[in-house]
């Protein structure tokens, strides 16, 4: 039976990374006619090409060091290797750090999606997947106003011949900075084992559930939309914290102390799937939901963008947040941020 990538030709930005690399192998084993990654880590590409190596048809694989920041780059990708389909793994994920860079996770992030999918629909792509977080609802942090803000400019770009779509995951265990291999760690070491709160909740997923459900997102008979999927029931922190010590023999809060350190800028308590803004409707597969979300008309969409893009190449955090506020209303700041942004304001030129 032929499956749905055979004899494909797919573009996987991020192929390095923790998902792009199990999607990597994941889509390589349904026989692509080429699989091309494309990644900015050297150290990342080059073991992600390693391990395909092995592979019955690894002459399918073409490794790209770059970034989808790099519009020349893109456009000599999407003329040469025409790929059918492009799967969009490539983002900056790590809430805290972007906290502390704001400007990169909105260059990287939301700026750099928007130049994919319009490229991709230039170059008629039929289909452009992005792995999108929960953290892009109702977003405190600026990494997650940077992924709604690529959803909806995927919405903006989708079109009958190129289809444009986002799944939103939440937590992947497995994936670089999950806090599981952290708590393995704090508890091999004897602890403490940190926590930001005692009352913090994610929805979890594994690696594998994950790449199952990237792969049926891109392969959906519907055209541009935003997904989930149904989720399970939040995990309190502190209960995986415990359970992975009992699971080690040790007794928690006893043998191994505990510490809570407080929540991080750009941190939430508790994560959501869908905004109240938002309504759920099924889709063809059982195994996700389609989001109904608010758009800006898109005359207003990119006339904003395009200052977003002149205060972020300047440097201008201050214009560049209040410009951000007016495309996702629902963003608010942390104060870290706000802070950034008064100071750069207040410092002589």
């Amino acid at each position: 039976m032929k499956l749905p990538f055979t004899d494909r030709r797919i573009l996987l930005t991020g192929a390095g990374g923790s998902i792009g690399s199990a999607l990597a192998k994941a889509l390589l084993e349904q026989q692509p006619e080429s699989l091309i990654l494309l990644d900015h880590s050297e150290g990342n590409l080059h073991q992600i090409n390693f391990e395909l190596g092995a592979a019955r048809n690894s002459d399918a694989v073409s490794p790209i060091l770059g970034d989808i920041g790099d519009a020349t780059l893109l456009a000599e990708i999407l003329e040469e290797q025409k790929p059918h389909i492009i799967i969009h793994a490539a983002a900056y994920k790590h809430v805290p750090l972007m906290e502390h860079n704001p400007l990169g996770a909105i260059r990287n992030n939301a700026i750099g999606t928007y130049r994919l999918a319009q490229m991709a629909r230039q170059y008629n792509v039929e289909t452009l997947l992005m792995v999108s977080t929960d953290k892009a609802v109702n977003p405190r942090s600026i990494m997650g106003a940077s992924k709604r803000l690529a959803e909806l400019a995927l919405l903006r770009w989708s079109s009958p011949r190129t289809a444009m779509r986002a799944i939103r995951l939440g937590n992947v265990l497995g994936s670089q900075g999950s806090v599981v291999p952290l708590f393995q760690q704090q508890i091999a070491a004897g602890g403490p084992v940190t926590l930001t709160h005692p009352e913090v909740a994610r929805y979890f997923t594994t690696m594998d559930e994950a790449i199952e459900l990237v792969l049926l997102a891109a392969n959906l008979p519907e055209g541009c939309g935003i997904f989930t999927p149904y989720p399970g029931a939040p995990v309190r922190i502190q209960d995986l914290a415990d359970r992975m010590m009992r699971e080690s023999d040790t007794v928690p809060h006893r043998e191994i102390p505990t510490t809570i350190t407080g929540l991080r800028p750009g941190e939430k308590m508790n994560e959501e799937f869908v905004s109240e803004l938002e309504q759920v409707e099924p889709s063809s597969c059982q195994k996700l939901r389609q989001i109904k979300t608010p758009q800006i008309p898109s005359e207003q969409f990119d006339s904003l963008f395009a200052a977003l893009q002149e205060k972020v190449a300047s440097r201008d955090l201050a214009v560049a947040l209040s410009i951000l506020r007016q495309l996702i209303p629902e963003y608010r700041a942390s104060d870290v941020v706000l802070a950034a942004a008064k100071q750069e304001q207040s410092s002589p030129l």
